[in-house]
């Protein structure tokens, strides 16, 4: 089964969040091609995480000027009560983390309503039992392999033990075509571990893809060049 899944391809979602504010669309210019699967939008209200990030009006001018599938990542308290306010539909993904709602079954009823792939998020700390039910009305699990809120923290302990023991589960259950996605200090140094222990999406940011040493162009082509199974 472990197998299985790891062959379902690998790819990537790059984080907008790290693109320079003063060039965002020249940057996403750059990462307009074939090999970035989704553009990854976090969106933060400063009370679920200690920060604010992406506006509605910043992922409503990216989902406007480019065909790339859009990867929002909400992070936010009581989600169902903005999910109207994000402009997503068929190909578009939404991940609602199980911490912030008492209502997931609606809150992913209400994403997959509108034509895009529900997905379930799921913070360090939080145990995976979580995901048992709800694992028919999804689309993808996201580990966060950092606790949410800024770039560049260190991975978590346990981080890729935690994906292991997710992708065991969901084979388990019958699952084995729900991806992982994970998030948190991507790096080139971590992708390989976390796409062995089963991750498929990576959400690259400033320790890959955006990386300021490299640039775009190069960190794209190192981040692929790391992945074993892309498809």
């Amino acid at each position: 089964m472990m197998a299985k899944a790891r062959h379902m391809g690998s790819a990537i979602s790059a984080s907008i969040m790290c693109a320079n504010p003063l060039s965002m669309g020249a940057d996403l210019d750059r990462l307009a091609h074939p090999s970035v699967a989704w553009f990854h939008c976090d969106v933060m209200d400063g009370h679920f995480v200690p920060n604010l990030m992406l506006s509605v009006e910043t992922v409503k001018a990216v989902k406007s000027a480019y065909t790339k599938p859009l990867d929002i990542h909400l992070m936010v308290e009581r989600p169902e009560s903005m999910l109207a306010w994000f402009p997503f539909g068929p190909g578009d993904r939404v991940s609602v983390h199980y911490e912030s709602t008492a209502h997931m079954h609606r809150v992913l009823s209400m994403v997959r309503e509108r034509g895009a792939l529900p997905a379930l998020a799921l913070n360090p700390a939080t145990p995976l039992e979580c995901v048992r039910e709800v694992a028919a009305d999804i689309d993808m699990l996201l580990l966060m392999t950092v606790n949410p809120g800024y770039a560049g923290q260190p991975l978590v302990p346990g981080a890729l033990d935690k994906i292991t023991r997710a992708r065991a589960m969901l084979d388990g259950m019958g699952y084995a075509h729900i991806p992982i996605e994970v998030d948190g200090n991507c790096s080139l140094q971590n992708i390989p571990l976390m796409e062995a222990a089963g991750a498929n999406i990576f959400v690259a940011g400033t320790s890959s893809v955006f990386s300021a040493s490299a640039g775009i162009e190069q960190g794209l082509a190192n981040t692929l060049a790391r992945l074993k199974h892309t498809g």
